[in-house]
């Protein structure tokens, strides 16, 4: 027994010599691993790698006057559950977030009616190992009843919805935490007032919301300052200029656009022949009607002939132009795909000039884009700037 125990101890501590010796070497040039040390059941002890990160260096902006710093792209991950088709592997979209963070990535997006909950679960589990690093996003306010989403913000409901956020989340606090739309039977004083709450007890930290009226920000800002509005902004849909921007650069808030590429049309991967699968939610939008897809290229053919005057992609000038557009301004483009992924955020190194982006947006103002967001008196439609 005595030799069995020595032959261990000799074992272990030759592990620890290799495993500590592979982490100086990697470190000497300049990456870092990540190691756990587990002991099992029977005392054995080794040493497991659970991830491997190159140093990459992506550019930050700061969300609203406090001190929410994120990467300037962020990662819109609700296609990885629902919405776009089938859902694809839970495993190969944990390594694709591992890869976002790779490359610079601090910022995720999710929401609870994603799925419902998997989505959360999904972007809890990628991103448990480097909690402390990241800026976690998520939504409240909407539910899943027979099937048909209802909006419900009445503060027993947030404060249900935050528990099953914090748990799918695997953290003890949410970075920023959005009501996902409006609703117009709980004033939105109240729910700041629940908000307040939730922020005195360590539950979330920053609080926005999603597609609201002026008028609301207002009043809900006044309660409790927003650090962030979610909306739609592309070259596809404008019209935060006219009034929200305005807003937001006034009370010091800031805009995370989501659907920046125009849900992929302004990739121009899309025609009036592209079919989308049964599932995919985009299908059942107006702008993706082959007699609207044909209409808007036009808009594509401006964005293409951009792309090749800056030698970058379609994907990349469209997002540079939402950034260019102002400091505190934060995209969240979604992907499922890694080369996806390093394309759009090339777009961090597709410099904007004044000049060019006020040519570009004169010619963009010359374009008349062909079919609306949501269906004329669909719940969507009717959820908008309330």
């Amino acid at each position: 027994m005595l030799k069995w125990r020595l032959q261990e101890s000799v074992l272990l501590v030759s592990l620890a010599i290799f495993y500590g010796y592979r982490l100086f070497v990697n470190l000497l040039h300049k990456k870092d691993r990540w190691f756990t040390l587990n002991i099992c059941g029977n005392n054995e002890l080794y040493f497991q790698k659970i991830h491997e990160r190159e140093e990459k260096i992506m550019k930050k902006r700061t969300l609203g006057k406090g001190d929410l710093e994120v990467s300037a792209i962020g990662l819109g991950c609700m296609g990885m559950s629902s919405a776009h088709g089938p859902a694809p592997d839970k495993k190969e979209m944990i390594s694709l977030i591992h890869k976002a963070i790779d490359r610079g990535v601090t910022f995720f997006d999710t929401a609870e009616v994603y799925g419902p909950f998997i989505n959360e679960e999904l972007v809890g589990e990628a991103l448990a190992p480097f909690r402390e690093e990241v800026i976690i996003a998520t939504k409240f306010g909407i539910k899943k009843e027979d099937g048909k989403q209802v909006l419900d913000s009445k503060p027993e409901h947030i404060r249900q919805s935050v528990e099953g956020s914090l748990k799918r989340l695997n953290t003890e606090t949410i970075d920023l935490y959005y009501q996902h739309r409006v609703d117009p039977d709980v004033p939105i004083e109240e729910v700041a007032g629940v908000i307040q709450d939730l922020m005195r007890e360590g539950k979330i930290k920053h609080w926005g919301l999603s597609e609201p009226g002026i008028q609301t920000i207002r009043r809900a800002h006044k309660v409790e300052p927003l650090t962030a509005i979610q909306s739609e902004y592309s070259m596809m849909w404008r019209s935060p200029e006219e009034d929200l921007l305005p807003t937001l650069e006034e009370l010091g808030i800031g805009l995370v656009p989501f659907s920046p590429l125009g849900k992929g049309f302004l990739t121009g991967t899309f025609d009036q022949h592209t079919k989308l699968h049964k599932s995919d939610t985009r299908g059942r939008l107006p702008r993706f009607e082959p007699k609207n897809l044909e209409a808007n290229q036009v808009l594509v053919k401006l964005i293409r002939k951009t792309a090749d005057e800056k030698n970058a992609t379609p994907a990349q000038i469209a997002l540079s132009w939402v950034m260019a557009q102002k400091p505190w301004i934060v995209p969240i483009p979604g992907t499922r795909n890694l080369k996806r992924l390093e394309e759009n955020l090339g777009a961090v190194d597709v410099n904007m000039e004044p000049e060019e982006l006020s040519d570009l947006n004169d010619a963009l103002a010359k374009i008349e884009i062909s079919g609306d967001r949501y269906r004329v008196g669909s719940d969507s439609a009717k959820r908008v700037g309330r």
